[in-house]
């Protein structure tokens, strides 16, 4: 195969995958205006579904225009020989391939979060905005933009520097060392993640003596489930969106609730929430989860193993000199097909799980105030009530309101 063929293949593969989207966002929007099924009746109430309209249709059209914008510059990038410039400009500075690695990611990723940061400030200060969610300064978006940067560079760069070193002293089994490196990276997050990663944006506060706080613990005793931290997030800074989950595993396992949470729903609904919440630790959601990460995780390594050293996939990015770094963004683009199936399969098991947790809550807790959380949680983010099913089937990571619904009613 020539390089120029690969070229034309990465383009195709870049093209499909954006058009497919956008016809999957197309077919999910002509789905809009459809009925709301009878048992979802009384989740809104006129004008409130009319908000929920206008909120779905807006941010459709403004995904379609923001997608197409970074999709054309991404193409002028291709076919313009960007890699090979920005790979230029990086060789400037060192022969050290770990830094040019460095330099040529860095450049790439602030560079393209740069262009994409007015969308998403016009998100948060627009949209988000008009329909009543946002809660950020302005100042606060720029610190957390800044904090999510530095967090990049110190973790992303640390641990793609330790992958091109094991590249360069062990070949091609340096695919074993950097699995090695991210299972371990991986357990370390999920352990810790509540206690390194989220205080870096947000306080979180021990839920305070209370009704709330021994209806949870009477239900974690019924359960058997050992609950010691439950914490509540500011998440209302933010947001009025609301949100709860499961972290870390023994000493560290913990739940945290959301302070929108904690003011949307009523005590029963919240120990129904963490029902739930509960279930997927119980059904060993967190480690099938975790440990399909590593799986994956590894197949693609090895993959990657396979042709990264390969002169054809830098050529084919207008690259003279091999390299791993742009090997690496080549083998992603070709692989894509393949981590797209894999998501599909991911998908639908996290799916299964929320049936499973939403069973389980059932079972342990009761139906009706999950039921009744669910429906409150879905009016307050002006959710789609009625998704495309060819949608949901590609993209969701839940069941639908709906679907939920039929399931805890059954």
């Amino acid at each position: 195969m020539e390089a120029n063929t690969l070229f034309y293949i990465i383009i195709g593969i870049l093209a499909l995958s954006f058009f497919a989207d956008k016809w999957l966002s197309h077919l999910n929007a002509k789905n809009f205006d459809k009925s709301i099924p009878d048992e979802l009746k009384d989740v809104y109430d006129e004008d409130e579904y009319e908000k929920s309209q206008q909120y779905k249709k807006v941010n459709y059209k403004f995904g379609l225009l923001s997608s197409s914008v970074m999709f054309i510059i991404t193409l002028l990038f291709f076919f313009l020989d960007g890699f090979a410039f920005v790979d230029d400009f990086a060789r400037e500075f060192s022969n050290n391939n770990i830094v040019v690695a460095l330099i040529f990611f860095g450049i790439l990723f602030y560079a393209s979060d740069l262009i994409s940061t007015p969308f998403s400030y016009y998100d948060t200060f627009v949209i988000e905005e008009k329909f009543g969610f946002n809660k950020s300064t302005k100042k606060l978006f720029f610190i957390d933009k800044i904090k999510g940067w530095l967090l990049t560079a110190v973790v992303g760069g640390g641990l793609l520097a330790l992958i091109i070193w094991f590249y360069e002293t062990t070949g091609s089994n340096f695919w074993l060392y950097g699995w090695l490196i991210i299972t371990v990276f991986s357990i370390f997050i999920n352990m810790f993640y509540a206690r390194l990663i989220v205080p870096l944006f947000n306080k979180q506060t021990p839920l305070e003596e209370g009704s709330l706080r021994e209806k949870i613990e009477g239900y974690a005793k019924k359960v058997g489930f050992k609950l010691d931290n439950i914490f509540i997030i500011d998440g209302s800074k933010r947001s009025t969106k609301a949100n709860a989950y499961f972290s870390g595993f023994g000493k560290e396992k913990r739940i945290t609730l959301y302070d929108t949470l904690i003011k949307d729903l009523n005590e029963d609904e919240i120990v129904a929430v963490l029902a739930h919440e509960v279930g997927h630790y119980k059904r060993n959601h967190i480690i099938i989860n975790l440990v399909s990460s590593v799986v994956l995780t590894g197949l693609t390594l090895w993959l990657l193993s396979l042709f990264v050293g390969s002169p054809l996939l830098s050529q084919a990015l207008g690259v003279e000199i091999p390299s791993f770094h742009i090997g690496l963004i080549a083998f992603f683009i070709l692989y894509s097909p393949i981590s797209t199936i894999t998501g599909l399969v991911m998908n639908y098991l996290s799916r299964v799980f929320e049936y499973q947790a939403d069973n389980f809550a059932k079972a342990t807790f009761a139906a009706q105030p999950l039921i009744s959380s669910l429906k409150k949680l879905s009016k307050n983010n002006l959710s789609n009530l009625t998704p495309h099913p060819f949608y949901v089937f590609i993209h969701y990571s839940h069941p639908t309101l709906l679907q939920r619904y039929n399931n805890l009613k059954a």
